[in-house]
């Protein structure tokens, strides 16, 4: 007897097995947690005491068109994540609030130079994080959710500390720490002012990937791949400007956006994140719809939870019903995570063949 697929509805997808790797520590916060941090270390700029009219600013700044509101945000959370046991807290709370969304592995981001501004050192903000999601970690298993979750160090491309970050990412290597990224604003801060951070990670055969590709377009693409070696492009929207469709309505690739299918480079989209943030037009119109067609390394992510209200539930459910995808289809999203995760390749496996494949093959029948 054949069986039934389940329906493509929230609360299904929700038990399927998610991989993330695009996620921001920062920008993923409980609206409570931000105001309870707020008053126990007396940061005192929040728009609002309330949890429910908090979540609500932070939605409305993050889709308000304004880049600037949009980064003002950032300000609130990194504000109250100045001690070690806040840093604890929002670790802990992140790899509980990721499993019990049906997560099963997660990469998620933070820049330690961030969290510094009442004398925390770089190594105790790591050491927090760590110890954050192994708490975190421990609480989701108890409610019967397991994940495995793993920090990627992030420098800011406008500072000057990224080679510093970059040695401190291989330090803790062994703890836990899996990758470095850099993020910030691209246009007049290329990739390529820190080559000497991403040579020194490629002698060290440490993993990273480069904010690449949202707002800026093709060079910003081109410079993280061919000069820094990145092995993932941390939003890659604009690869979809090296592709056209001629009247035949045909796609055609153009040596870069063909290099990286070619290559199999996974590109870490955002597509509720990048609407709100203006990298695209629409849910409709992002390119994800036509890159996942074009058997692009497509990957699905959250990139801020808190900013943009969703989750990977939430993300997956909206692709589904705007492109119309299937149970096999949010399979073929997540296995692309998870072989392009900076995991080691037997674990990597095992959670394709025990846990990613028999999940989704459960709902699909």
């Amino acid at each position: 007897m054949v069986g039934v697929p389940a329906p493509l509805a929230e609360e299904n997808i929700r038990t399927a097995p998610k991989v993330l790797l695009h996620d921001h520590l920062d920008g993923g916060l409980r609206p409570a947690t931000v105001i309870e941090l707020a008053q126990a270390t007396g940061y005192d700029k929040l728009p609002t005491m309330d949890p429910a009219e908090l979540g609500k600013w932070f939605n409305e700044a993050a889709y308000s068109g304004s880049l600037e509101r949009y980064l003002e945000t950032f300000g609130h959370t990194v504000g109250v994540m100045q001690t070690a046991d806040a840093v604890v807290r929002v670790a802990a709370e992140c790899a509980e609030d990721l499993a019990l969304d049906g997560v099963v592995y997660a990469e998620v981001r933070f820049a330690p130079e961030l969290h510094t501004e009442q004398g925390l050192p770089l190594e105790e903000v790591v050491e927090a994080v760590l110890e954050g999601f192994r708490v975190g970690t421990e609480l989701a298993a108890a409610q019967g959710h397991e994940i495995k979750i793993c920090p990627l160090l992030t420098a800011m491309r406008h500072a000057a500390r990224s080679l510093e970050i970059a040695e401190l990412a291989v330090r803790y290597r062994d703890q836990g720490v899996l990758g470095f990224d850099i993020a910030g604003a691209e246009a007049g801060f290329p990739p390529t002012r820190h080559l000497d951070a991403f040579e020194y990670l490629r002698q060290q055969n440490a993993h990273f990937t480069i904010h690449a590709g949202e707002a800026f377009g093709l060079p910003s693409i081109w410079e993280a791949l061919q000069w820094c070696g990145a092995d993932r492009l941390g939003h890659g929207v604009r690869i979809v400007d090296d592709v056209s469709v001629g009247n035949d309505g045909e796609p055609k690739l153009g040596r870069l956006a063909a290099y990286v299918r070619d290559k199999r480079i996974p590109l870490e989209m955002c597509p509720t994140s990048n609407v709100h943030t203006g990298a695209a037009d629409s849910l409709a119109e992002h390119p994800i719809g036509l890159l996942a067609k074009l058997r692009f390394r497509v990957t699905v992510n959250t990139d801020n939870r808190l900013m943009s209200g969703v989750s990977m539930t939430s993300e997956m459910a909206a692709l589904a019903s705007t492109f119309g995808y299937d149970w096999a289809d949010l399979q073929w999203f997540t296995v692309n995570a998870m072989k392009s995760a900076f995991l080691g390749f037997d674990e990597r496996l095992e959670l394709i063949n025990d846990v990613i494949k028999p999940g989704y093959a459960a709902l699909m029948a």
